[in-house]
């Protein structure tokens, strides 16, 4: 196969806009408005309440009939830090390879979707195309969730949604849950020289946070456990801790972040309401016997679901047949897609690249990647015809 794909130019483009999740996703969003309203289609923006970001649902074909979603996030993560060869929001082409912050992850898929607009409306298409493009993915699928709110409530349910995640182009069926929050463990300060008289707010925290352990241990030991994963369990961890003010200070305040991952089988909740019982029933009450405005508070930081699409649902096969493949999988980072699915729609990730290169400095889509699911889209056209 020769010659550029198709889609190089709108990548070009979307690598350009610096869409870090601290950062307003407007103009590009308004870029690829803009871009489909050349093409006489009207896209619906679902703005935050800041008006900074939004989300944003365009449909091609009959409305009043099921379609295809085509899911991408338009956030990339930061820079900052990272040692790269070359402006990383201007894309660098060299030895087959395109270099820029989210070719990876994951702007080459949406640039795919935008070079295929133009086929998809020359097609006479019995069933539509939904572009579903999202903010603040890499903080938690934390923007999306207006969209899907939005989709639940239409009369015609889409009939398949496709994540164009890094997959390089193996249908992926599954990736775990995830969770993640904020502790403020609130003490009573003192000098260091009264401390049985005070409460020590880090050492608190400590003790919540070896009973997280004890539960990150658990999840290894006891399950569930799915060996289509690399990591075959559920994981837990905490990432974040800052508390005290000096060294002969008994601390009034520590505030940790723990984060946990987990499989399709297991109860999120369950594992909350285990921690809440160990604060409520054993840790709070000793808190409380030496000071009675002390306590630890819990602030949810993200929650997204965990995918599981049956291997043997007819998504999985239609995916499997347009990229060629009999082969599928699981994977270890999360995606929008367990929210997709929850609202019934069957889900299925694929798209170009890798997610080895996402989040790196230098980080790079193959072009042949681009090329193979350019070939994967103009299939998905001509099935809806």
């Amino acid at each position: 196969m020769s010659g550029e794909p198709r889609s190089l130019p709108y990548l070009r483009d979307l690598v350009g806009f610096d869409t870090t999740s601290r950062n307003p996703n407007r103009p590009l969003i308004e870029y690829i408005s803009d871009y489909l309203k050349r093409f006489g289609v009207e896209p619906e923006l679902i703005w935050n309440e800041e008006g900074t970001k939004a989300n944003l649902w365009a449909t091609i074909g009959p409305a009043d009939r099921p379609g295809i979603i085509l899911s991408g996030h338009t956030d990339v993560v930061p820079v900052d830090g990272q040692d790269w060869s070359s402006d990383p929001f201007s894309l660098r082409q060299a030895d087959g390879q395109l270099y820029g912050r989210g070719t990876a992850d994951m702007k080459g898929f949406v640039a795919a979707v935008l070079a295929m607009v133009p086929e998809m409306l020359r097609q006479p298409l019995t069933r539509p195309f939904h572009l579903a493009f999202s903010y603040d993915e890499e903080i938690g699928c934390t923007g999306v969730v207006s969209l899907i709110e939005r989709i639940r409530s239409r009369s015609v349910r889409p009939q398949i949604c496709l994540v164009g995640e890094p997959t390089e182009m193996r249908p992926v069926v599954g990736h775990k849950g995830g969770r993640a929050y904020k502790v403020t463990v609130t003490g009573k300060e003192a000098h260091s020289s009264l401390a049985p008289h005070a409460v020590n707010a880090i050492e608190y925290a400590a003790e919540l946070i070896a009973f997280l352990t004890g539960i990150a241990k658990d999840m290894a030991d006891r399950g569930p456990h799915d060996d289509a994963y690399d990591v075959v369990h559920g994981t837990l961890q905490t990432g974040l801790i800052h508390g005290g003010t000096a060294i002969n200070v008994v601390p009034r305040e520590c505030e940790f972040a723990f984060e946990f991952r987990h499989l399709a089988e297991t109860d999120p909740d369950g594992i909350i309401a285990k921690v809440n019982d160990f604060v409520e029933n054993q840790l709070e009450p000793r808190m409380r016997a030496i000071h009675p405005d002390v306590g630890v508070a819990f602030e949810p930081i993200y929650s997204y679901p965990a995918l599981a699409t049956p291997r043997d649902a007819a998504a999985v096969q239609f995916v499997k047949t347009l990229v060629n493949r009999n082969d599928d999988g699981k994977v270890a980072f999360g995606t929008e897609g367990g929210l997709f699915s929850g609202i019934g729609i069957p889900t299925v990730v694929c798209g170009p690249g890798s997610i080895v290169q996402a989040h790196k400095p230098d980080e790079y889509i193959a072009v042949e990647q681009l090329r193979l699911c350019e070939t994967f889209l103009e299939r998905l056209i001509d099935t809806a015809r």
